[in-house]
């Protein structure tokens, strides 16, 4: 089977409102090879609505610098902390905004779902996650923040579930998510 011509750029999130890790992956049929893997520092004394736009004018630039296709994003965890993980789906809801507004679909995996794919065990550390794709993609080097190979991470593990047929959660507007979810929705 021929590659195609135009690899599938997958652009992958890790959210946080002190370190966000975001990767930039091209597919191109069962091949994979990493554009970009990095973090946005987000300085601990900033007030919170300025991470947040931080945050956003960031992803536009990587969206416009890489032209991605598509976006996967870790689903926040459910910690003890209700006021950490507030702010988690703010620093989330910000990151899906941004790749709306270029027209991206977004699809969300759970950080379970995510080890699950890339290194077979659901409850994987964050080293064993970061060892699997320093192999899977061929990196000679480990980042410094495991927040860049979560990233990663999430984006290999959504191009994974595309090629299996199956997906996250996959939304591309509300239109998109009632259509999903008929049985759910109540009319008056």
């Amino acid at each position: 089977m021929q590659p195609s011509t135009n690899p599938r750029v997958i652009l992958g999130i890790d959210p946080g409102t002190n370190v966000l890790g975001y990767s930039i992956i091209s597919c191109d049929g069962n091949a994979v090879r990493l554009v970009s893997m990095s973090t946005l520092h987000l300085k601990p004394t900033e007030d919170a609505y300025q991470k947040l736009r931080r945050i956003y004018t960031s992803l536009q630039e990587v969206i416009r610098l890489h032209q991605p296709v598509e976006m996967a994003v870790e689903a926040p965890f459910f910690g003890k902390n209700v006021q950490s993980m507030l702010k988690l789906g703010r620093a989330q809801g910000v990151a899906i905004a941004a790749a709306m507004v270029a027209g991206l679909p977004v699809t969300e995996y759970s950080p379970k779902k995510v080890k699950l794919a890339i290194t077979g065990n659901g409850n994987a550390s964050k080293e064993q996650v970061a060892a699997m794709l320093l192999q899977l993609l061929n990196i000679e080097t480990t980042p410094k923040y495991f927040d860049a190979t979560d990233a990663c991470a999430v984006a290999v593990c959504h191009h994974f579930q595309k090629r299996l047929g199956g997906s996250g959660k996959a939304y591309n507007g509300w239109k998109d998510f009632v259509a999903q979810h008929h049985g759910r929705v109540q009319t008056k």
